[in-house]
């Protein structure tokens, strides 16, 4: 019974360094959100970062409280012209996709999500204009809160001002 123990033991612990071996030195090292695409990720973060300054420019550090009973309203019309710039910049970018088959079949999934993020940040708006102020609640996706998903996406390629803002965390 010890050498069958000592066995199996032997064998786990060989298993784990031909793990480790195979990870280290021949495991493909490329991000599955990669593509090859490079000249299109490029115009894409160009046109991204363009927006990324429209939304700084839009920003309203104000606290709530002293703006006055409006202040949520205000805030939802801030929430809705961003989102306005995030849809303009997103439909710039997906007219046309990338010229490798791999971007092409996974841009338009990136797309999907992120049009899923701009309706939460359009129910948000709703919330606020309704009085709500609760903090921004964003769909997920296996556990994932879409911003995270969509800003691995875009830092994958090489294109982090086409990550989702910030502007809306608590």
């Amino acid at each position: 019974m010890k050498v069958l123990g000592r066995l199996a033991l032997g064998i786990i612990m060989s298993l784990i360094v031909v793990m480790w071996v195979y990870g280290l030195f021949f495991a493909s090292k490329e991000s599955v959100n990669k593509f090859g695409d490079e000249e299109w990720a490029a115009r894409a973060q160009a046109r991204c970062e363009t927006t990324k300054q429209r939304l700084r420019d839009l920003a309203d550090l104000r606290r709530l409280d002293a703006v006055g009973v409006e202040a949520l309203s205000m805030r939802a019309d801030i929430v809705d012209r961003a989102t306005d710039e995030l849809t303009s910049m997103l439909d710039d970018i997906t007219r046309t996709y990338p010229v490798d088959d791999k971007g092409r079949a996974i841009l338009p999934l990136w797309e999907d999500e992120y049009r899923r993020y701009l309706a939460d940040r359009r129910d948000y708006a709703d919330d606020l204009r309704s009085g709500d102020n609760s903090p921004f609640a964003e769909s997920t996706f296996e556990n994932l809160p879409l911003s995270e998903r969509l800003g691995t996406f875009a830092r994958d390629n090489r294109m982090p001002s086409c990550a989702p803002p910030m502007d809306l965390s608590v």
